[in-house]
């Protein structure tokens, strides 16, 4: 079941209890993203120390 479809469901239930219909799917996606973008701008991840000598990447072998 994709998003609108379940939606759809939600709204159905929602009218036949007599409840307002929820939000459509992707409403407050612009919000969300704007939020996490501030958050990382002000708060920037912290990069992982690798041991010197090691690039932290490991070739395809394994070696």
């Amino acid at each position: 079941m994709d998003a609108i479809q379940q939606h759809m469901l939600d709204t159905y239930r929602a009218a036949r209890l007599g409840e307002p219909a929820p939000p459509p799917p992707g409403r407050h996606d612009r919000r969300t993203l704007r939020d996490l973008y501030h958050h990382w701008l002000t708060h920037p991840p912290e990069g992982k120390q690798s041991p010197p000598g090691h690039s932290g990447h490991s070739s395809p072998s394994g070696a």
